[in-house]
């Protein structure tokens, strides 16, 4: 998984390189063509084609060749942008040798200059960029995977080891689980202890943020691992294994993850994934999110201002309301919404003894004509749903995705049933299939619960689209409440 993304992002960033360096060199053309630089139109008339793909090919072999793709997360920004300027000289020295073999005399040196300056400048910009970006959304809690090790011996201490030698990788390490209980509080390797015992997986995965089990054991040394690998997979955790000949101590095969064997941390493994295996297209995903959600932000932004203004005329208090909900595998962060409901909506509850009224079933609570709702805007809002549309700046801060499970309370997650969390397994969303079902005011919790996670089953970005598209309609015709 996490060679597929460093891949897939090391490919982005070549495409990048590639295109601006392409723009550089026709900002060039056009800049030298306009000023001539003493040689009349030459500039603009020559056909400058062959020179670009000249220029692109030496350009990629010289940056790979450079290492101007390894890891930012080990470089300082100096060192970035040297190695950048460095490159691109080498490149134009290999270039210039190149045109003299090939007898490609009509690329001046004005021109060549010209081209030189741009690109540095060009390049060096976006590189600053991501490294920021890189640095924001590498050490944002909501992407570093949190992971707990089953073992506590040399197997382990290896993992652990080589997880502390590869700080660009975003694992966090919790703690190790061991089979002796006097084995707790012991360190294993670089300041992890062993902070509890197999026996309590359960109780750490439904407690703790955790994306990932590894078992660095020999697997006949667990009673019943099947047991174990099943909590997991209910609860939507990945489980990886480090195997051996000791595999046929494992008889179980899973209902819903997939298995795959990677190098993990330069460690041969089994993978048993609960969400999709297809890590480029969740990357994607990602992308879309941070894409669409700045484009819609900036498109409702005049909407944001009119609503406030109604929301502060017929009801006091905030514009917004924020709430404590559950993300990816449990990590909590503030969701927002346009308030809806009267400031006091809480105290209100309880006076009037609402929850006698509640509609729904399981931990949710839900009922017709609230009395707590603000006098039409409020009303307005909770039909179309328009309520949600704040939750913009979750997905761009990484918290959300626009389709995924909608974010739940604490108070609702204690009350699951142990495959009810796999729903945790997926980022959140604003709107999933749950919300364009027909009679989704009328769904049941379980029914709820079992659409999310046919959601997460048959996940692909098609199906995002479509989910988009009809929660648009629904926003249209007014169906909520």
């Amino acid at each position: 998984m996490i060679r597929e993304k460093s891949f897939l992002l090391t490919n982005l960033n070549k495409v990048l390189d590639v295109w601006l360096t392409s723009v550089a060199f026709y900002l060039s053309i056009r800049i030298h063509g306009h000023l001539h630089f003493g040689y009349g139109n030459e500039g603009v008339q020559q056909n400058h084609l062959l020179h670009l793909i000249i220029i692109l090919f030496t350009w990629y072999i010289v940056f790979n060749w450079n290492t101007a793709y390894k890891s930012y997360r080990k470089k300082k920004i100096f060192d970035i942008l040297g190695n950048l300027v460095k490159s691109c000289f080498i490149s134009a020295v290999v270039l210039v040798v190149s045109l003299y073999f090939l007898r490609e005399e009509n690329l001046s040196r004005s021109l060549l200059i010209t081209f030189l300056f741009i690109d540095v400048i060009m390049l060096a910009v976006s590189k600053y960029i991501i490294f920021r970006l890189f640095f924001r959304i590498s050490d944002d809690a909501h992407n570093i995977s949190h992971i707990i090790i089953v073992g506590t011996r040399n197997r382990a201490a290896e993992i652990i080891q080589n997880i502390m030698n590869s700080p660009d990788s975003g694992q966090k390490i919790l703690g190790c689980l061991g089979i002796d209980k006097r084995e707790i509080g012991k360190v294993v390797q670089d300041e992890i202890k062993v902070i509890g015992l197999i026996n309590d997986l359960t109780h750490f995965l439904t407690e703790r943020v955790v994306d990932e089990v590894i078992f660095a054991i020999p697997l006949k040394l667990i009673k019943d691992a099947d047991k174990y690998f099943a909590i997991a997979e209910d609860m939507g955790v990945s489980v990886r294994i480090i195997p051996d000949w000791q595999l046929y101590y494992l008889m179980y095969e899973p209902g819903i993850a997939t298995i795959k064997f990677e190098n993990f941390m330069q460690t041969p493994t089994m993978l048993l994934q609960v969400t999709t295996p297809n890590e480029g297209e969740l990357l994607i995903k990602s992308g879309l999110d941070y894409l669409m959600g700045a484009i819609l932000l900036f498109l409702f932004l005049p909407f944001f201002v009119f609503t406030g203004i109604f929301i502060k005329f017929f009801s006091r208090g905030p514009v917004f309301f924020k709430q404590n909900r559950l993300g990816l595998h449990g990590r909590v962060f503030p969701v927002y919404k346009f308030r809806t409901m009267v400031d006091n909506a809480e105290e209100l509850k309880e006076v009037l003894e609402l929850d006698k009224l509640n509609e729904a079933e399981g931990p949710v609570f839900k009922i017709k004509n609230d009395p707590r709702i603000v006098p039409y805007i409020g009303t307005f809002l909770r039909k179309t749903n328009l309520d949600e549309l704040p939750q913009i700046i979750n997905v761009i801060r990484g918290e959300m995705s626009l389709v995924g499970p909608r974010p739940p309370i604490p108070s609702e997650v204690k009350e699951y049933e142990i495959w009810q969390r796999r729903r945790l397994s997926m980022k959140p969303g604003i709107t999933c299939l749950w919300q364009i079902a027909p009679s989704r005011n009328s769904i049941s919790f379980e029914e709820w619960m079992k659409l999310d996670l046919k959601y997460i089953d048959n996940w692909s970005l098609w199906l995002d689209f479509k989910i988009f598209v009809l929660t648009a309609r629904t926003v249209i015709l007014g169906t909520g409440r």
